[in-house]
């Protein structure tokens, strides 16, 4: 599955907006890379929102992350 299919169906199951891929976009592209936290200031979309996408866009695509994913 392309990176582009494999975020719409994550986004859609984790019911994130399609607005909001942009944000995700870097996270896939730079698997191994550093993510972000959650800041705990109710942020919207959260962090930690966007980094459940970016797994599971990576798990669709074939090709999970395999640094361990922030705290």
């Amino acid at each position: 599955m392309d990176m582009e299919a494999a975020l719409a169906r994550a986004s859609e199951e984790l019911q994130l907006p399609s607005y909001y891929q942009s944000s995700v976009r870097p996270l896939v592209r730079n698997p191994e890379g550093h993510w972000p936290r959650c800041c705990g200031g109710g942020c919207e979309p959260c962090a930690q929102t966007l980094v459940r996408v970016a797994v599971r866009t990576l798990e669709l695509m074939g090709t999970p992350r395999q640094a361990p994913l922030p705290d």
